[in-house]
């Protein structure tokens, strides 16, 4: 029986017997996305919430503190969230809440706790959005808002939209999407219940993913393919940067708002996306194999072994090892049980939690000459600690190589590197750094080697500052 078939008592029981790690990945506590979103609507009238459900689920990587939805008749909008897994936040029960249009959404904090109040998707009477990404202007635009009478529950940027979307819906979702990107600056992948219709809309720089797909039942929109996978719809393509995709009983209807510009965000190719999905029109797993195999060209390094951290650099491992006729070998362990990351208050517990996540297996390592492969550095704690423990375990030397360049400034985009104190690259010279970690060598990817791998328009902002918002031309 297809997935799509299960009933709700059958789907809940095969779930709890999944190994869920086959659809988390353990993000370590460097660097977090704070989100993905899911929509989905049914041309013939079926329940919707446990498609929502699934595609949560696949999404679970990209946020791990909190999840919801809201589900909508046609004639009023349910809303269930909470803080935790997926699994934690529904039960059966929610999931046989009645309707064919709906939306979801998983996240992560980045700061603090998560409260109620905060956790997508934001209702107000006969509209629910979910969005993944981060305005730049929220402040100012907040306190616009809240001078023509608004007031804000949460204090999260997504509340916003849903404010901009009601003050001018009146005017038809059309120019209400165009009145709103006009005024708003920033990256956001939004979908949306309007009224009797499922939403989706991008930035013009289209710097946070979101895909689509149909088949004879559904249309589907997602962070990520692999929630269309779990779902049972058919990839179809990518939500334009600047494009509007409304469907409704009359169909699917798209309309460009905004002229596309698309400064694709490089991090969600290097190490957020699941290996098995397509973004922008990328394969993932092929773009980690070219990013291995140039920096293979531009870091080489003499060694015995080649070791990845598992599990986001293990595909560019493969291809970097292979490049230079070097075995790779299962050298680091990740404990499949260290099943949530937690953003640890104090070094010690920090550096504990990576000893928790990994660990090192003597038998490969000791007395050989070691290329760790890592997909980026952002504050340097976890590759310090990886690096130790590698030497502790018998390495002659380390050599570390990373996949993604320098990070030497913020992104103000929707991931969590917001100071350029906290930025290793920007505070300590290649040399330093290398110190730092405990390496004998280290090397990174070149911007240039970065574009040729992946082959897109990217955001490059955190490499080099030059960011695709006009605002945010900015000097330290």
């Amino acid at each position: 029986m297809p997935i799509a078939g299960l009933k709700i008592t059958t789907y809940l029981s095969l779930f709890n017997h999944i190994n869920i790690m086959a659809l988390v990945t353990l993000d370590r506590p460097e660097k977090l996305e704070k989100c993905g979103v899911v929509g989905v609507f049914s041309k013939s009238g079926r329940d919707v919430a446990p498609l929502i459900h699934r595609g949560l689920l696949a999404l679970q990587h990209r946020g791990q503190d909190a999840a919801g939805f809201s589900i909508s008749d046609t004639k009023s909008i349910i809303t269930k969230k909470g803080t935790g897994l997926v699994l934690e936040v529904f039960s059966e029960k929610d999931l046989e809440v009645e309707g064919p249009i709906g939306i979801g959404h998983t996240r992560y904090r980045t700061v603090g706790l998560s409260r109620e109040c905060d956790i997508q998707p934001f209702t107000s009477e006969n509209i629910a959005i979910a969005h993944n990404g981060q305005i730049i202007n929220y402040e100012d635009l907040k306190g616009e808002v809240e001078r023509r009478g608004h007031q804000f529950l949460s204090s999260v940027d997504s509340e916003l939209i849903l404010h901009l979307i009601r003050e001018k819906i009146a005017d038809g979702i059309e120019n209400a999407i165009r009145t709103l990107m006009i005024s708003v600056d920033g990256a956001y992948s939004v979908v949306a219940i309007v009224e009797n219709r499922l939403v989706a809309f991008r930035d013009k720089f289209a710097l946070r993913p979101l895909v689509y797909g149909e088949n004879e039942d559904f249309i589907c929109f997602a962070s990520e393919t692999v929630a269309l996978d779990l779902v049972g719809v058919r990839h179809m393509g990518d939500v334009s940067g600047g494009e509007l995709i409304t469907v409704d009983s009359n169909g699917f209807q798209r309309k460009w708002i905004e002229k596309s510009d698309p400064h694709h965000c490089m991090f969600e190719y290097v190490y957020f996306a699941r290996p098995n999905s397509i973004i922008n029109g990328l394969n993932v797993y092929e773009v980690r194999r070219k990013l291995g195999e140039v920096l293979a060209e531009e870091q080489p390094a003499n060694a015995d072994i080649v070791v990845a951290i598992p599990e986001t650099s293990r595909i560019a491992a493969q291809a970097f090892a292979s490049k230079l006729g070097i075995p790779l070998e299962d050298g680091l362990l990740r404990n499949q049980f260290a099943f949530r990351t937690f953003i640890m208050p104090t070094q010690q517990e920090r550096n504990e939690g990576v000893r928790l996540k990994f660990s090192a297996v003597p038998s490969v390592i000791q007395g050989r000459r070691v290329v760790i492969i890592d997909d980026s550095i952002v504050r340097g704690t976890t590759t310090k600690e990886i690096v130790k423990m590698v030497r502790e375990a018998g390495a002659r030397e380390i050599h570390v190589r990373v996949t993604c360049p320098q990070i030497t400034a913020p992104c103000f985009y929707g991931i969590d590197m917001s100071t350029y104190e906290e930025l290793i690259a920007n505070q300590k010279t290649l040399d330093e750094i290398r110190d730092y970690i405990g390496a004998n060598s280290l090397g990174y990817l070149s911007i240039n080697g970065l574009k040729k791998a992946i082959g897109v328009s990217l955001c490059t902002g955190c490499l080099d500052s030059l960011y695709p918002s006009p605002k945010l031309a900015i000097t330290k």
